[in-house]
């Protein structure tokens, strides 16, 4: 591991940072990542800088890097606070239904943070609740006849189709719908063109307006992850 990710790691799973020298602290791991999360909200995540942070809780720059490093550190911690837990368990015993609730979980937290969406790609270090999603659901789909990869494939699967259907949404804006945004966009042409088109333009005449497409895959995704279990075990 680099040091920048071992650095990564003191920060978001060690003790509270406290700085070496000068007066007594006056901010918090907490209240700084609250700050960046504040402005990532208003103004989107490339809006966020040391700089801003530190004007918004009135402390000087240089006093925001006695306690985090810079910018990627910064937006660590507000990944951490801004994901927040998962669900509780209230369905002990039905894997389902924990990954239903799971999913719409995850993306109602995308619905608050949209700038996550650009904050959770790539490599890089999780913190403790980051991590927990994870966990809960190679937990839901433990002792189902799933090895420990396909568990895991099954929780990137899951997160994929999240985050696809958050993207679209965010796209379509705070008051659209990404299929919405699709009829409006190319529904009048595939109708002025149904000859070219007449599948498209018969399942548009069937749309009943309403979003499904994160339930409709969400159910695709389980049906199939049944399927497999029903295979593996002889049990849904």
């Amino acid at each position: 591991m680099s040091e920048a990710a071992n650095d990564m790691v003191r920060l978001l799973w060690g003790p509270p940072t406290k700085p070496t020298r000068g007066p007594k602290p006056a901010l918090s791991l907490e209240r700084i990542a609250a700050a960046g999360v504040e402005i990532a909200d208003a103004e989107g995540l490339g809006a966020v800088s040391m700089q801003k942070v530190a004007g918004l809780l009135d402390f000087t720059k240089m006093s925001l890097y006695r306690y985090v490093p810079g910018k990627a550190e910064l937006v660590a911690l507000m990944v951490e606070a801004a994901v927040g837990e998962p669900p509780q368990d209230r369905h002990a015993h039905d894997w389902r239904a924990q990954l239903t609730a799971w999913a719409h979980h995850l993306t109602e937290s995308f619905g608050r943070h949209p700038w996550l969406l650009d904050a959770t790609v790539g490599p890089r270090v999780m913190g403790p609740k980051e991590l927990t999603w994870l966990e809960r659901v190679v937990t839901a789909l433990d002792g189902h006849g799933l090895t420990g990869p396909e568990r895991m494939d099954a929780a990137v699967l899951l997160a994929g189709h999240v985050r696809s259907i958050a993207q679209q949404s965010r796209a379509a804006g705070p008051d659209g719908s990404p299929e919405a945004e699709l009829l409006t966009t190319i529904g009048t042409l595939v109708h002025q063109h149904a000859d070219r088109y007449p599948a498209l333009a018969a399942a548009m005449t069937g749309e009943d307006g309403r979003d499904q497409a994160l339930d409709f895959g969400l159910d695709r995704i389980l049906d199939g992850l049944a399927a497999l279990i029903t295979r593996r075990t002889g049990t849904a």
